[in-house]
C-alpha cells in the first residue's frame, strides 16, 4: 500500500459521523447514533458548565456516546458542533454543542422514552 492509499483511507474512517438526524414523529428532528438510538444531553452537566457527572451506575443506565477514533466538528445535515470531551476514566466521549450525549439502555432504535425525564433531554435538532 503506498502512503497515499493509507492517509486517504485513515481520512475516511476518522468522517465517519458519530450520530446522525431522524425525524421523529413526536419530537421532530433528533439526533440519534448511527444505529437509530436517541441521544440526550443531561440538565446536571448543562449546569454544571458541559463537566461530565453521569458516571458509574449513572452511565450503566445512561450509556456514553464513545468517541471511536477523531470525531468530525460539523456532520452535513446537521446544524451544531461535533466533539468529544475526556470521561474520568479516560475515555472519550461524544459532545454536541459541548454537551455529552448519551443512550439509554432501555431503549430500542427509533424510540423516545425519557425525554424530561429527571433532567434528561432528547437532543432536538433545528
Amino acid at each position: 500500500m503506498t502512503f497515499l492509499t493509507i492517509l486517504l483511507s485513515s481520512l475516511a474512517v476518522a468522517a465517519s459521523p458519530p450520530a446522525i438526524k431522524y425525524h421523529d414523529a413526536h419530537f421532530g428532528s433528533i439526533l440519534t447514533t448511527p444505529k437509530m438510538q436517541a441521544l440526550y444531553y443531561w440538565r446536571v452537566e448543562k449546569r454544571a458548565g458541559g463537566k461530565i457527572r453521569c458516571t458509574g451506575s449513572c452511565a450503566r443506565v445512561w450509556p456514553p456516546l464513545y468517541a471511536k477514533g477523531a470525531v468530525p466538528m460539523h456532520v452535513a445535515g446537521i446544524r451544531g458542533t461535533f466533539g468529544s470531551i475526556r470521561r474520568p476514566d479516560g475515555r472519550r466521549q461524544v459532545t454536541f454543542n459541548g454537551l455529552a450525549v448519551y443512550t439509554y439502555v432501555h431503549e430500542g432504535p427509533r424510540q423516545v422514552l425519557c425525554n424530561n425525564v429527571n433532567g434528561w433531554f432528547v437532543v432536538r435538532l433545528r
